[in-house]
C-alpha cells in the first residue's frame, strides 16, 4: 500500500484526506495534540511534529512514498525555513520520497496588468509572503533534481467553499473598487484544489509547475456582487483605489493590488483534471443549495 505524508492540516487536506484514506496509508504531520483524536478518526496515522522545530521532524525520515507540502511559511523572513526543516528530515533517510507535491500561490507572477499568462511567465513576487513562496519552490526543486525526487508545484489562487465565500467582508459593507480601479482575480474551490493535489501524485510531472485555477474571467467587484445576489447581501460599496486604501487594512489593499488572467490548461491536458466547480457561478450555486 502506498504510503503519503500531508505536511499541513488544514481545510484542503482534510478534503485531501477524504479521498485517499481507503487506497493508502496517509500520515498526518500534527503540531496540536487536540486534533489528534479527530485526524485519527478520519483514517489517517497523525505524526505529532512542528516545522518550526526541527528536532521533532525526526520521525518524518523514510516514512512515506508520496509527500503533499500544504504547509505555509513563515510569516516573517525572506525565506521558508520551514520547507528547508522539512527536506532536512526527509533527507536523513536512506530512502527518499519518490514524488513530493508542494502547494504554492499564483502570488508568485506578482502584478500581470490584467494580462492573460500561463505557466510560463517570469515569476515576479511583489509581496513578503510571495517572496516566501518563491523561495521554497526553488529550494524544493534544487533537493528534487539532486536527490531524484519528482518535485511537482501547485500554484492556487484564492481557495473558496460553502463555508469560504466573503459573506462577513460583505455583511460589513466593505467596498470594492471602481471599474477603472479594479483587478482581475482567479479562484478554485476547495474540492477542486484537493482533487488536483490528488491528481498530482499520479500525472504530476518533475520539476513542472501547474496553476490550480477554474475557468472563471472576472474582476474582483463582480465576485463580490455575485456573491452577495446569492445571499440577499447588499452589493459593495464601490470607492477609487485611493479611497479604499483609507477605509481598508494595508492586508486587505495588498490582495487589490495584482491583476492577472490565469489559464489552466496544463492542470486539465497534463494533470487529466474535470473540473467538479468549473467556475465560480457553479460553487456558489451549490453553497446557496446546501444552506
Amino acid at each position: 500500500m502506498q504510503k503519503i505524508l500531508i505536511v499541513g492540516s488544514g481545510d484542503v487536506a482534510r478534503r485531501i484526506l477524504s479521498r485517499l484514506a481507503r487506497r493508502a496509508r496517509v500520515y498526518a504531520l500534527l503540531r496540536d495534540a487536540d486534533r489528534v483524536q479527530a485526524w485519527r478518526k478520519a483514517g489517517a496515522t497523525p505524526v505529532l511534529a512542528d516545522l518550526d522545530d526541527r528536532s521533532s521532524l525526526r520521525r518524518l525520515a523514510g516514512l512515506a512514498d508520496v509527500v503533499l507540502h500544504l504547509a505555509p511559511p513563515p510569516g516573517e523572513g525572506r525565506q521558508d525555513k520551514r520547507t528547508r526543516h522539512l527536506l532536512a528530515a526527509l533527507g536523513k533517510a536512506e530512502s527518499l520520497p519518490r514524488r513530493l507535491i508542494y502547494v504554492s500561490t499564483t502570488g508568485v507572477y506578482g502584478d500581470c496588468a490584467g494580462a492573460q499568462i500561463d505557466e510560463t511567465r517570469h515569476l515576479n513576487p511583489e509581496s513578503s509572503r510571495a517572496g516566501r513562496r518563491v523561495d521554497a519552490e526553488r529550494v524544493l526543486r534544487d533537493w528534487g533534481r539532486r536527490n531524484g525526487v519528482a518535485i511537482s508545484i501547485l500554484r492556487a489562487p484564492g481557495i473558496y467553499a460553502a463555508d469560504r465565500l466573503p459573506v462577513e467582508r460583505l455583511s460589513k459593507g466593505l467596498p470594492a473598487l471602481v471599474a477603472e480601479d479594479d483587478v482581475y482575480t482567479n479562484h478554485i474551490h476547495a474540492d477542486d484544489l484537493a482533487a488536483a493535489c490528488v491528481a498530482a501524485i499520479r500525472h504530476g510531472g518533475a520539476g513542472r509547475a501547474y496553476n490550480v485555477v477554474d475557468d472563471s474571467d472576472m474582476k474582483m467587484a463582480e465576485y463580490f456582487d455575485k456573491v452577495a445576489d446569492a445571499f440577499a447581501l447588499p452589493r459593495p460599496p464601490r470607492l477609487t483605489r485611493a479611497a479604499a486604501a483609507a477605509q481598508l487594512s494595508p492586508v486587505q489593499m495588498s490582495f487589490m493590488r495584482e491583476s492577472r488572467r490565469i489559464g489552466n490548461r496544463r492542470l486539465k491536458n497534463e494533470l487529466r483534471l474535470r473540473l467538479a466547480f468549473p467556475t465560480v457561478d457553479v460553487g456558489i450555486a451549490a453553497a446557496k443549495a446546501a444552506r
